[in-house]
């Protein structure tokens, strides 16, 4: 079995595993995109471990996985004792086998695909997996390696806590860390029996642990913009947990040309205006710059499930297919850019999601 190694200089804060080994009710969940802007497509996998220390009814891990055209598919993984995950760097993985007796821990793909029935591994250069869903005779099977581009902040610099340096101590509830802000991944997923092969794909991934989901959250993602190669965002607003109180934040993340535009509490001014579906507005501004969101969707969206203290519940609703508009200007009014998407994830969770949220 192989080993996980701490990756290159674009590794981020919080990328390893956090649980302490004694906190109950606890959950982590990570999250890996990729987009194929040729078929105008995009694959969502989601991880998660809740409550690892065992023998609880909410005990145990998942797969969730958003297909061809939102299509979504989940299996569980009641086992903890089959999960691990490395405290040093991102790698994790999930599965039941009767092929290895052995503790689990990072297999080389070779290695997963012979001894694996079914389950997931991932790192911050392969995601691999294969879910069956016996109830529709339906499954996913995934193996791509990836080249990060853009971890969080300055490519040249530190990479940085997306939540800021409070993050690094138990003041936010959750927590939550942009692993990759943008990436490239060649590979290959079979997906109801088609294969989609891959070279150079745009790939995304992201994390968030502790012991309550917000009360309520939006996000943004995108980092397939037409006309524009160089180019990642990622956005969300929620109500989280701070000790013993509850506040209102947002952020914006920009990767453009090698530069990094970040737009955080204790740096910038964030404002929003979110529908209950449909429609994302996002404006903020720092001592240099102002950016300016807006998310749109006429689809439905598909729901997933997130942690809560009664177990995996659908209360998150997303779309894969997003239009979302983007522009960046100076305090003077010069504009560095503006930016199209019909890829952006877009997505609502928690509640109440009854009336515009603006903020």
């Amino acid at each position: 079995m192989a080993k996980t190694k701490p990756n290159n200089h674009l590794q981020t804060p919080h990328s390893g595993y956090h649980w302490d080994k004694k906190t109950h009710n606890y959950f982590e969940g990570w999250y890996f995109r990729l987009t194929l802007p040729t078929i105008n497509q995009t694959f969502a996998f989601m991880y998660s471990i809740e409550d690892p220390i065992g023998g609880e009814s909410n005990s145990g891990g998942a797969v969730q996985i958003l297909g061809i055209d939102e299509a979504y598919m989940c299996r569980t993984f009641p086992d903890v004792g089959q999960f691990w995950a490395s405290q040093d760097c991102l790698g994790l993985g999930h599965w039941r086998t009767d092929n290895i007796s052995a503790t689990p821990w990072l297999l080389s793909p070779k290695e997963f695909t012979t001894h694996i029935r079914e389950g997931y591994q991932a790192t911050a250069t392969l995601n691999q997996g294969c879910i069956y869903d016996p109830r529709n005779n339906k499954y996913c099977r995934w193996e791509y390696h990836i080249k990060p581009i853009y971890g969080w902040g300055n490519p040249h610099l530190l990479q940085k806590a997306t939540a800021g340096w409070l993050s690094y101590l138990p003041v936010f509830d959750p927590g939550w860390q942009i692993l990759m802000a943008h990436g490239l991944a060649t590979g290959w997923i079979e997906w109801e029996k088609e294969t989609y092969q891959f070279t150079d794909a745009l790939a995304y991934s992201e994390k968030n642990w502790g012991t309550s989901f917000p009360q309520k959250w939006f996000w943004i993602n995108c980092n397939s913009f037409t006309s524009q190669s160089d180019l990642a965002v990622t956005a969300a607003g929620g109500i989280r947990q701070v000790l013993w109180w509850q506040e209102a934040v947002g952020m914006i993340g920009i990767h453009y040309q090698g530069k990094f535009y970040e737009f955080a509490p204790g740096n910038a001014e964030v404002k929003w205006e979110i529908q209950p579906w449909g429609n994302w507005r996002m404006e903020a501004s720092n001592q240099d710059f102002t950016v300016t969101l807006i998310g749109t969707t006429d689809l439905l969206g598909t729901y997933v499930r997130t942690p809560t203290a009664k177990g995996l519940v659908f209360n998150c609703r997303d779309t894969t297919k997003g239009n979302l508009y983007l522009e960046l200007q100076t305090h003077s009014g010069k504009t560095i850019l503006t930016a199209n998407s019909c890829n952006a994830g877009l997505e609502i969770g928690g509640s109440p999601w009854n009336e515009v949220w603006i903020n």
